[in-house]
């Protein structure tokens, strides 16, 4: 098991490649209630840990887009079990919302007998206590476009309709060749896998600083969707995938475009804000105790780099749109400034 969406629910056929499964719960929250269950501030509880790259993203965009108030946050700790992710950084080890010591307990109060993955991020309706989605993509779109009426006032649109076709084309590259390539490399089942998605992993790269080299942001001249689905990638990539995942043609650092890029991203209000350097490094290296049994987590690499100035507003381009930045952390969701460089 590993960070629910990297490994849990997958698999790696002896001498095969990583396979990810991708069934997930898709009730959907919407203004409707199509599926049982409308949008409501103040019902649901996001689960997220820090640690884990695609449960980041939902914690990314909810400060984004200002729905602190009305969808509260839940914060699994770093490492986990076999069977789940534990609040383990709570008074007394239970969710003080949930009432819950592990994840585990909302999907089977939904579902007994649930046979996959007890992944996050996932949504939890409160008054029930029982699961309603871990579908991560659906998750992030849904909060711009279903609970619009909850944003924050200056909230940005991430998925603005009429980029959504490019939008929708680039984070199918992106998902497949890098949020997931890592893991075919790190978890490659043979050297002829790890070679492939090797290759895999740095033609989508270089694609990527290719195109970064000339534009500021993924898909338009604002921050979307796209761009936060990209960054927690990349905020990974030295800490953990370039060695422990054996993605080491180059560090991120090494390549001008994509770092300036995921410094420019760290550097705005609500990207590196939700960053737990700590918190990363403790997930990958101690869970994955078949890539590293000894469970020692490197004490590098050196993260103040992340602070020093980017240059990319040279490309043009404004974050917000005629938006604005988020606020200032919510107390009690802040990270701990020890586990991230100083800003």
């Amino acid at each position: 098991m590993d960070d629910a969406h990297s490994t849990a629910g997958s698999y790696v056929a002896p001498g095969q490649e990583f396979t990810r499964d991708t069934n997930y719960i898709t009730t959907r929250i919407t203004r409707d209630g199509a599926d049982g269950y409308p949008v409501e501030a103040g019902r649901y509880r996001l689960v997220a840990a820090r640690a884990c790259p695609w449960a980041n993203r939902t914690i990314i965009v909810r400060r984004l887009l200002g729905l602190e108030d009305a969808i509260s946050l839940g914060l699994p700790g770093p490492t986990h079990d076999a069977r789940s992710w534990t609040f383990d950084l709570d008074p007394g080890g239970r969710d003080p919302v949930l009432g819950i010591e592990r994840i585990q307990e909302a999907y089977f109060a939904r579902f007994p007998d649930y046979p996959r993955g007890i992944t996050v991020p996932a949504i939890v309706d409160v008054p029930t206590g029982q699961v309603v989605t871990n579908d991560y993509a659906q998750i992030t779109l849904d909060l711009s476009s279903e609970w619009r009426e909850h944003h924050r006032e200056g909230a940005p649109d991430l998925y603005p309709e009429h980029l959504r076709e490019e939008i929708d084309t680039v984070n199918r590259r992106v998902f497949t060749e890098v949020n997931n390539g890592v893991y075919r490399c790190g978890f490659a089942g043979s050297q002829e896998a790890y070679e492939k998605a090797y290759d895999r992993l740095w033609t989508a790269l270089d694609w990527l600083e290719e195109r970064l080299t000339h534009q500021r942001y993924l898909v338009g001249d604002t921050i979307t969707e796209a761009d936060v689905r990209l960054f927690t990638t990349l905020v990974r990539f030295d800490p953990v995938y370039h060695g422990h995942f054996k993605c080491n043609r180059n560090k991120l650092s090494e390549m001008p475009a994509l770092w300036g890029y995921a410094r420019d991203l760290f550097q705005t209000p609500g990207f590196g804000d939700t960053i737990d350097f700590e918190q990363i490094k403790q997930h990958y290296y101690v869970v994955h105790t078949d890539l590293n049994p000894t469970q020692i987590v490197p004490l590098g690499p050196d993260l103040s780099g992340w602070t020093t100035p980017h240059g990319r507003e040279a490309l043009g381009g404004r974050p917000f749109g005629d938006g604005t930045p988020p606020g200032p952390v919510r107390e009690g969701e802040r990270v701990d400034p020890e586990h991230t460089p100083l800003r």
